[in-house]
Parts: C-alpha cells; structure tokens; sequence
C-alpha cells in the first residue's frame, strides 16, 4: 500500500463534499486493502457487511444533519466516521468464540495499524479507535462521540430489515441451530434459547434493538426495519398454523413496516 502522506481532510467543507472528498482521497486503498484483510470473513460478517455499515453511517449522518436532529455546536466528523465504518470488522473473530466479547477491541487496535501503513492522519486514531471498540453489542462500551454512536446504529441496522433476517437464518443455519422450536416456535411459555433457534434470536436480541439506538435518526430507520422482521414472523406462524402474540415490549414495532 501507498503509505506517502497525504493532506487531511478539511472539516469545515460540506457534508456532501466531505463524503466524496474522503472517498476520492482514500476509498480505493482502504477498498483495495480490505479486501485482503477480510478475505477469510464469514459471509455475514464480510466485505459487503462492511460496505452496509457504510452506507448506514452516512444515511444516518445525512438524516441527522438535513432533519436538524444534533446540536448547532455538533458536527459529524467524516474523517473518523468513515475510517471506523470501513474498519470495524477488520479482524474476524467467529460469532461462537470466547473472544468475541473482545473482538471490537482486537479490531480497533488493527485499524490503527492499517491506517498507519496507509499514511493516514495519526490524529484521528484515538476517535477512530474509539468508534470502532464501542460500536459492538458485545463489547458493552458506552459511545463518548457522536461518530461512535452513528457508527453503533448503522452496524446494528444490519440485523435488522431484510438484510438481518438474511444474517441471522445463514448464521444459525451455520451453527447447526434449528429454525424454531418445535413445541413453542414464538417463545411464550419460555425463555428464548438463541443458541439453539433462529426464531429465537428474534426476540432475545434483534427486537430490542431499535430502543437501543443512540440517535433519532438510528431509531427512525430500526423501528421501520424491525417492523419487516415482525411482518417475516407473522407469516411464518400464518403458514406453520401457530399463532403468535407479541408481548408490549415489541408489539408498537408492527407500525414500522408498510410492504
């Protein structure tokens, strides 16, 4: 990789312009270079997730800043923003491993150094590091910047909506787990075993995420999207002849989405 140093990016141009500027100055060579990084990424955690987060940062950016949903006194600074989204996955830690909880953490520090090998402005790297360790569920890192936590709700925007029903069947499907428990597909009678359903991680975790968005806009976009997933499981109980009755925590969530 090229590693000659390049001048930063100027915070005070526009939102729009800053995007592109960023992507012209550094988009191919961290494309280029993450493709061999992540070359042996799970299919749910890969280079096209990556690209997702991406684009769900700046859509949540965008919306933030056009709907006036921040401060006067905030901006959105891309040049962390982007380099965190693109690197947040840089290290694949498998979904079953006991450093899982770690793998954020592992990711951060591996950024910094492919950031470095690139020339890219030292700076940064803290809030880099930053946005990276606390944008993952596991990790339990309270967000100290509004780049983390628009980072935290495009990464979580991916289990949800199509692209997280897809996720969550090919990821237990990968683990051997069945699709639904067979006695109690909709977890009523008991507690939600996502280790061993699909269905059930629906309700131990995906569910709940839209109440866990840090910023309106995040949660505007996870309520419409966890609004299809509940569509998803209304027709899977129609055609496996089980009703399903949603408890008050999810029930508002039916709303969201309008097929």
């Amino acid at each position: 990789m090229n590693s000659e140093k390049r001048e930063s990016i100027d915070p005070s141009q526009g939102q729009g312009v800053t995007i592109e500027a960023w992507d012209q100055q550094w988009g191919r060579s961290v494309l280029e270079l993450l493709r061999v990084q992540m070359a042996n990424a799970d299919a749910a955690h890969g280079l096209e997730h990556v690209q997702r987060v991406v684009k769900n940062a700046c859509l949540i950016a965008q919306n933030l800043v056009d709907n006036r949903l921040i401060g006067e006194s905030q901006e959105i600074d891309y040049a962390v923003l982007l380099p965190a989204a693109w690197f947040h996955d840089c290290v694949y830690v498998p979904k079953n491993s006991p450093q899982r909880s770690q793998a954020s953490c592992i990711a951060a520090e591996q950024a910094v150094l492919l950031l470095s090998g690139l020339g890219y402005p030292s700076e940064k790297y803290p809030a880099i590091a930053h946005a990276i360790e606390s944008h993952s569920f596991s990790a339990r890192i309270p967000c100290r910047s509004l780049e983390a936590q628009v980072l935290q709700d495009a990464d979580r925007l991916e289990a949800l909506g199509a692209i997280g029903l897809a996720r969550c069947l090919m990821t237990g499907g990968s683990m051997g787990q069945r699709l639904y428990h067979p006695d109690d597909p909709f977890p009523t009678t008991r507690k939600p075993q996502d280790d061993q359903q699909s269905v059930d991680h629906f309700f131990a975790k995906l569910l709940k995420l839209p109440a866990t968005m840090q910023t309106e806009s995040g949660r505007q976009i996870a309520r419409q999207r966890a609004g299809y997933l509940i569509a998803f499981l209304e027709q899977l109980a129609e055609e496996i002849g089980v009703p399903i009755q949603l408890s008050s925590e999810f029930r508002g969530l039916q709303k969201g989405y309008h097929g």
